[in-house]
């Protein structure tokens, strides 16, 4: 036990028969968040990359002398590949595998955007060739991240019948949200073309009315006092030969409030933002308070791809319009730890900033293992089935990456395959995986336990091929102390849990015999190799060293100050 927690376990020792005898008759509230959005664990879809439900929107035949339709990346090994044209995925096929993804215990899906991208494969840039990074010559806005028009859905994703109001009516009925992947810093590439193309580097407003063009212009040529069409964009480059959205120009929040304002009548539950580091935190405040005037708690949570959590906690908070982020710091212990079968849990402990971290709420950051802009989780069955045994028992909101389920292009970065075409033959099949079974299986756990998805976490032990920690939720009627037990190892492992332990008869969530544990005793358990068990208790915490530890926890909770 930890000098932190001696003094708390005294006094329980001395006091315990009168604290036993005489619960208090108020119940203090500990709960990590209660944002409703924090129920859901996410799935991710690259949308084009899903499946392709409606051949009839493919436009095989778009592009002209810059085809869009699927374009291999040059220099591929044998039997490998990877993709920089448009594969067919669509509104549809993720529609009609909602199923699918409710089934393995997920509450929201996470598409990519939605909006016009280019009709035209990019000529400038540098070349993209196998295993390339930061290249974009011969590629097409598949992913949706190159928007030349935001208030208008791209013509690759609706089906007769199926336009975005239309899905994410459908995705609601099969009991999912829809996170809509958003994007303000930057619209389509701009410039390097040896001849300017069509809508590249160029914005539309929802009457189809030109509002910015940066003419095929390097930045620095930019003319924003004589030319109107130049004001929307900075005059410095920002991402490769991205246009560059002028976060001090009041007209470009005007733009972008009206078009996601527009995407939330239609239907969005909420919002990714893409690139949240490259704007002004003045920015983000205005952004969120008008979204949020309109639609209050709103859910927004955004991507600043750093593994510095100084660097990314002010996004998180009020004075940056309270806006969560994607757990970039906890991944990247979470690939040191998962990748490794020789790791230490320990690891991972410092990277949770439970108490007076940088974060506003780290109950409500996104934790996630890979995604499409970084290299897969490149681990084992087991490494995978232990992540994720660990992402949706530990503190934070889920998010699992298409195809992870099953090991899909595991360890593969983008131009290697990581952005690869799943298609319904693997969605069938994925029941085959233990990965998918695993994950499937404590998905389910954490969509129907209050203290997975909301709880304080107080960690017992992080040590070698072992974690131990409790999840706590208690408010009003509901009252729940989840005992999370971990093994990654390749041998079943003993635990023996005394720490703050509550008194009670805990139920295992995944079958045995319950344990009764009486005031000052222990919980033995024995945990599986690469498996986890989880013990709950459906009371309110009453024993004074574990509600002191609790009450610490809320107390601590957020970022000191804010």
């Amino acid at each position: 036990m930890t000098a932190k927690r001696l003094l708390p376990a005294l006094v329980a020792t001395l006091a315990w028969g009168l604290a036993h005898a005489a619960a208090p008759t108020k119940a203090s509230v500990f709960a990590g968040t209660d944002a409703p959005f924090a129920s859901n664990a996410i799935y991710f879809v690259m949308t084009d990359r899903f499946v392709d439900g409606d051949p009839s929107n493919d436009h095989r035949d778009q592009g002209g002398a810059h085809p869009t339709w699927n374009i291999p990346v040059p220099g591929a090994p044998k039997g490998e590949s990877a993709n920089i044209g448009y594969l067919g995925g669509d509104f549809k096929g993720v529609l009609d595998n909602a199923g699918y993804i409710k089934g393995m215990g997920f509450g929201a899906v996470w598409i990519t955007p939605i909006v016009d991208n280019p009709d035209q494969a990019f000529t400038g840039g540098d070349p993209v060739s196998w295993g390339s990074k930061f290249t974009d010559r011969g590629k097409t806005g598949y992913h949706g991240y190159w928007g030349v028009n935001f208030y208008k859905v791209d013509e690759h994703l609706p089906s007769k019948g199926l336009d975005y109001r239309q899905f994410t009516a459908g995705m609601h009925k099969a009991g999912l949200k829809v996170v809509q992947d958003i994007v303000l810093n930057h619209g389509s590439p701009a410039f390097t073309m040896p001849v300017k193309q069509p809508q590249f580097g160029q914005i539309f407003d929802k009457h189809d009315k030109l509002v910015a063009d940066e003419q095929n212009l390097p930045p620095y040529q930019l003319d924003p006092v004589r030319n109107p069409l130049h004001r929307f964009y900075h005059a410095y480059d920002d991402l490769v030969q991205l246009s560059n959205n002028d976060d001090q120009n009041p007209a470009v929040l005007d733009y972008f409030v009206g078009a996601y304002l527009q995407w939330i009548d239609q239907g969005s539950d909420a919002f990714r933002i893409d690139t949240i580091s490259h704007m002004s935190t003045a920015f983000w405040k205005q952004f969120s308070a008008r979204i949020r005037a309109k639609h209050p708690g709103f859910f927004m949570y955004g991507e600043a791809f750093d593994y510095s959590p100084d660097n990314i906690g002010k996004f998180t908070w009020p004075s940056s319009g309270s806006i969560s982020v994607l757990d970039f710091p906890l991944r990247g212990r979470m690939g040191d730890v998962f990748e490794h079968p020789d790791s230490d849990y320990a690891q991972l402990l410092d990277r949770l900033y439970l108490t007076n971290g940088p974060y506003q709420n780290p109950y409500e950051l996104v934790t996630f293992y890979d995604n499409h802009d970084m290299a897969r989780l490149n681990a084992s069955d087991a490494g995978f089935i232990d992540a994720d045994n660990f992402l949706f028992t530990a503190r934070g909101i889920p998010a699992i990456y298409y195809g992870s389920e099953i090991g899909f292009e595991r360890g593969k970065p983008e131009h290697e395959g990581n952005r690869n075409y799943f298609g319904q033959a693997r969605i069938d099949g994925a029941p085959k995986s233990p990965i998918y079974r695993h994950l499937v299986r404590i998905a389910r756990l954490r969509e129907h336990t209050p203290a997975l998805q909301r709880g304080l976490m107080l960690p017992i032990r992080f040590a070698g091929q072992q974690a131990s920690f409790y999840r706590v939720y208690q408010k009003s009627n509901v009252h729940q102390i989840a005992l999370v037990l971990l093994n990654k190892g390749d041998r079943s492992a003993d635990f023996n849990i005394r720490d703050d332990l509550q008194p009670g008869r805990w139920q295992p969530a995944f079958g045995g015999k319950a344990i009764e544990v009486t005031a000052g005793g222990r919980l033995h358990a024995s945990v599986a190799a690469h498996d986890v068990q989880v013990y709950l208790l459906d009371a309110r915490a009453t024993r004074p060293d574990l509600v002191a530890e609790l009450t610490r926890l809320m107390e601590e909770r957020g970022h000191p100050g804010h």
